[in-house]
């Protein structure tokens, strides 16, 4: 199974001029090229690979490292959003039946 990181050094090669070598957790985006509107770009399509919805509040993510923490925070929390949801739906059914 591929880790965050893995799965997010995949999607960095892909779109920016970097290599394996290269991504560390350490690694500041600024040094492959991610700007401001790069991240938020990058964010995008974070969404999309990870099937999260990203807040509209900024976070500061200056390196790889960060961002994989990030998103794995945001998989967590709207786990459990979705799990709690689930049970309250179902609780819900089962007053009504």
């Amino acid at each position: 199974m591929m880790t965050t990181f893995d799965r997010l050094s995949t999607m960095l090669i892909k779109d920016y001029p970097s290599t394996p070598e290269m991504l560390t957790l350490d690694t500041p985006l600024e040094t492959l090229g991610i700007d401001s509107l790069g991240l938020a770009e990058l964010l995008f399509n974070v969404e999309d690979e990870f099937g999260v919805t990203l807040p509209t509040q900024p976070v500061p993510l200056p390196t790889v490292g960060d961002v994989v923490a990030y998103i794995d925070a945001l998989v967590v929390a709207q786990s459990r959003t979705a799990i709690q949801g689930d049970t309250a739906a179902t609780t819900a059914h089962l007053r009504v039946s």
